[in-house]
């Protein structure tokens, strides 16, 4: 067989194939081997034998249930195993390191956020960092026997996905950093194996989180804005990330809404970011606490947290800042809303405890300047998946990646030889 002038061996139609079996296990499970032949098209034969060969690399396996069928004997159903591997993704961001793992299924197995300066500790260290927490986390007990597919890795700022590098992280002082190939190395040098290293943008991941797992999960039309010192957005189009040209979609707190505004971290002035990032808000919010240099990493969520009590409390200057942030904020997104038209906007990270303050200016503003009526039925709401969304866009991405054949299945018996920890 063969495509365009390379040659398809029978290997590679035989592993697109398991693919293909173990997606419609996804999609129909409880199922029948016979349900799996009509729904691929496949012949019975060579459903049996694929899903034998799924069931030794520990993907698949029988339920012990039985379909009634017209004619014939009864048809054992199938499943996913959900106990034999495990994706880890992890989010880095300018004051923390969040990591997730989950299975087969994406349901969640390890959650931890885990305060740390990534700014103030450069790309090398802040390498290191990531390796070890993965590592501690491919380790725990909760993915014990299991064996890890691969590791997601999010940053906030310009990706070349494919290449696994960080082009340009304004908030963290990163350019042209190989993170994919710094962290794949320390992995391997500290005896965790070959495990496949992939790197994109935090708003990218945290989208396809909220589209997989969060309260708007099977929304094709959707944007998820990050609430961080940075401002970024991931956007998805029918299901699919709206990546551009470069891969480099979605940069909305780059938006250029006040010429004369406040400087950005980007070198340009009147950002969106400028305005209604993190930073911006708290030094409105609560200025006599915001320290006189730029803030580490250390000082977000605390200064985040005194804003919202100050607010609360029913503090004019917090109110006041918090409440412009959101005019602006809405003023940017409607941009957004205007050229991609998505049902649901989703505000993540810190704007989620500020969304009671946030969220009148900003709904106000998307339907004051969007031109289509009622802002074209996009609703602007909070995300429910807190600081993880990243980490956990990241590991669900793996497994769809595993899913469509980006990722190698793991071998046979893999999932049984690893050591506790799945290391």
């Amino acid at each position: 067989m063969t495509v365009g002038s390379g040659t398809v061996s029978f290997q590679t139609v035989r592993e697109t194939n398991l693919g293909v079996v173990l997606r419609t296990v996804r999609e129909l499970a409880p199922c029948s081997r016979s349900a799996v032949a009509s729904a691929t098209g496949l012949n019975k034969t060579t459903v049996s034998s694929l899903v034998a060969d799924l069931m030794a690399r520990g993907l698949v396996l029988e339920t012990g249930e039985t379909s009634r069928q017209r004619v014939g004997r009864p048809g054992v159903l199938l499943a996913l195993d959900d106990s034999s591997v495990a994706a880890v993704g992890l989010e880095v961001n300018v004051d923390y390191l969040s990591v997730v793992a989950v299975d087969l299924l994406r349901n969640e197995l390890v959650s931890r956020h885990v305060p740390f300066d990534a700014r103030s500790a450069g790309p090398e260290a802040c390498a290191r960092r990531i390796a070890r927490t993965l590592r501690e986390a491919m380790e725990s007990p909760e993915l014990s026997g299991r064996a890890v597919v691969a590791a997601g890795v999010a940053v906030p700022g310009l990706i070349d996905a494919p290449a696994g590098t960080v082009t340009r992280a304004p908030n963290l002082g990163w350019q042209g950093v190989r993170l994919r190939d710094l962290v794949g190395d320390l992995l391997r040098t500290a005896g965790a194996g070959d495990v496949p290293v992939h790197v994109d943008n935090d708003a990218n991941l945290a989208a396809m989180a909220e589209y997989r797992v969060g309260s708007f999960a099977g929304t094709p039309d959707l944007a998820y804005v990050t609430g961080e010192v940075g401002i970024g957005a991931g956007i998805l189009a029918g299901g699919e990330l709206l990546r551009g040209a470069g891969g480099f979609a979605g940069e909305v707190g780059h938006l250029a809404l006040a010429p004369d505004g406040p400087e950005c971290a980007c070198g340009r002035r009147g950002c969106l970011e400028s305005l209604a990032g993190i930073g911006a808000i708290v030094r409105g919010a609560v200025p006599d606490l915001v320290p006189d240099r730029p803030l580490s990493g250390s000082d977000v969520a605390e200064l985040v947290s005194a804003a919202v009590e100050r607010a609360e409390s029913g503090d004019g200057v917090a109110v006041g800042a918090l409440e412009r942030a959101g005019m602006w904020l809405g003023r940017g997104l409607s941009t957004l809303v205007n050229v991609t038209n998505p049902s649901v906007v989703l505000l993540g990270g810190y704007f989620v405890p500020m969304g009671p303050w946030l969220l009148p200016g900003c709904r106000e503003e998307v339907v004051a300047n969007v031109f289509a009526p009622g802002a074209g039925g996009c609703r602007i709401e909070l995300s429910a998946l807190g600081l993880s969304a990243a980490a956990r866009g990241a590991a669900a991405s793996m497994i769809h990646a595993l899913d469509v054949g980006l990722l190698p299945l793991p071998a046979p018996g893999a999932a049984r030889a690893a050591v506790p920890g799945g290391s």
